[in-house]
């Protein structure tokens, strides 16, 4: 009986680490929107990484506020709201991983993952990309269209 109640007891834990690592990434994208840079960069892990749709857009976490806090300046940012998402937690509890998609006025439908740990101060991104899925039909297109501008 101690054994089912230990395993009933994990779940909740992972259920309730679940809830808590989706609601800083709700708040993630809500900063973002809300152009709150402060807000937005306390919820990376000071290691973070973060990779923007260009292949060159690899940023530590000190990169990517040069680049962003500029734009939150006027208090706007960028939207991205989330339509699905799927969140898991390690079994002992410290790290938790994602992929979701995200709906934005200019880029359509993207796709975020990434990777939350858990910290003495709460759940912080240390990775964050995303991405503009594209169709399959459509890639030999595209990496035509890359290879011609890198050629330029």
């Amino acid at each position: 009986m101690a054994a089912i109640w230990a395993l009933g007891q994990q779940a909740w834990a992972q259920d309730d680490a679940r809830i808590t690592v989706e609601t800083t990434l709700d708040d993630f994208h809500l900063a973002a929107s809300e152009g709150d840079g402060k807000r937005y960069f306390s919820l990376f892990s000071d290691d973070a990484v973060f990779h923007g749709t260009d292949i060159t857009e690899r940023w530590t976490k000190a990169e990517f506020q040069e680049y962003a806090l500029p734009h939150f300046g006027d208090g706007h940012g960028w939207t991205y709201i989330p339509q699905t998402r799927n969140t898991y937690i390690s079994e002992d509890g410290n790290t938790a991983w994602f992929d979701e998609t995200l709906l934005n006025d200019n880029f359509g439908l993207t796709r975020g993952t990434g990777v939350l740990v858990l910290t003495d101060s709460g759940w912080k991104i240390a990775q964050y990309h995303l991405t503009l899925p594209v169709p399959n039909n459509l890639i030999r297109n595209l990496v035509t269209m890359i290879e011609e501008q890198e050629q330029e």
